[in-house]
């Protein structure tokens, strides 16, 4: 199964709108949200319901046995990220502790233990035979890369063997959450704005998935908004090398179609019909190398 992720520099530029599009023209039957810091694919009415709900389990938290605490100070003394509470006995905020071990080894009196913590949920939908992956943290936790990998490991495990390719909606930004999201890509889809900040926020990400031999390609949203900047991000592309795809136009009843659930893949608008040619442009860069399988149709699914 090919894999096509989209992504951004920052959050609001897009990205989600055109992923549940794509989803929507593919009639997709695996995909996912790896935003897990704040998933919102599953606000778009798509049919599915849910299947598996489970927790996620990060770095384990230090918990103080107050029966053999003494309150001698040690592990205040030597963790890093405050999270000893002094008091007679000690003990440990969950939401400062990373799980490190540094009081439990410092312990002289074997009176701190490394338990498990739930740092968020994960969930599978399932329509049919298509399935949909996704996560969220719990407020304050961390490892968010690790969720990520969870979220697409899922996904994988349960497709249906003849899924041609998967659509992942990534995290915004250039971090361990994005980098977890690339792992694996045939292609990463940059979704920027015409904005000088848009314009760095590409750089950045392209940067990244450079590094991790994806290949990359971009679309412009709210493209008209800054015809000069559009051209900008059209010459760099040229210049770098990348794909570039196509534009997508500001576009109100976009707005009015996610405020109903739906996609823009759902509704005649300008947005659309302009995310549907860039769907488009896309196919062509995911069918299988020659000789794997069969080519795929403009649905995503194999000719008969």
């Amino acid at each position: 199964m090919r894999q096509l992720v989209i992504l951004s520099g920052k959050g609001g530029t897009g990205k989600t709108t055109l992923a549940a599009a794509f989803i929507t023209f593919a009639k997709a039957r695996a995909f996912a949200d790896c935003d897990v810091d704040a998933p919102n694919l599953h606000l778009v009415d798509m049919g599915f319901t849910p299947y598996e709900t489970s927790p996620y389990f990060a770095l384990p938290v230090a918990k103080i046995d107050p029966e053999r605490c003494i309150a001698c100070g040690k592990c205040e003394e030597n963790c890093r990220f405050d999270a000893i509470v002094k008091g007679e006995p000690y003990r440990v905020d969950p939401m400062l502790c990373e799980g490190c071990g540094v009081c439990r080894l410092v312990c002289p009196h074997d009176a701190i233990h490394m338990v498990p913590h739930e740092a968020g949920r994960m969930t599978l939908y399932k329509n049919g035979d298509a399935v949909f992956s996704t996560a969220q943290l719990h407020t304050g936790s961390g490892t968010s890369g690790l969720l990520v990998s969870q979220v697409k490991k899922r996904m994988n495990k349960v497709a249906a063997s003849d899924v041609p390719f998967s659509i992942v909606d990534g995290s915004p930004g250039i971090g361990c959450p994005v980098i977890a999201t690339l792992s694996g890509a045939d292609l990463a889809l940059v979704v920027t704005e015409p904005t000088l900040s848009g314009i760095s926020d590409l750089r950045r990400i392209v940067e990244t998935a450079r590094g991790l031999e994806v290949r990359v390609a971009v679309c412009v949203n709210k493209a008209d908004i800054n015809p000069k900047r559009t051209e900008e991000i059209k010459r760099l592309c040229a210049l770098e090398g990348l794909l570039f795809l196509g534009t997508i136009p500001y576009d109100p009843l976009a707005v009015k179609a996610l405020n109903k659930g739906l996609s823009i893949a759902e509704i005649p608008c300008p947005s659309g019909k302009a995310a549907l040619a860039v769907w488009q442009n896309i196919l062509p860069l995911m069918q299988p190398p020659k000789g794997a399988s069969e080519p795929l149709t403009q649905t995503g699914t194999k000719k008969q």
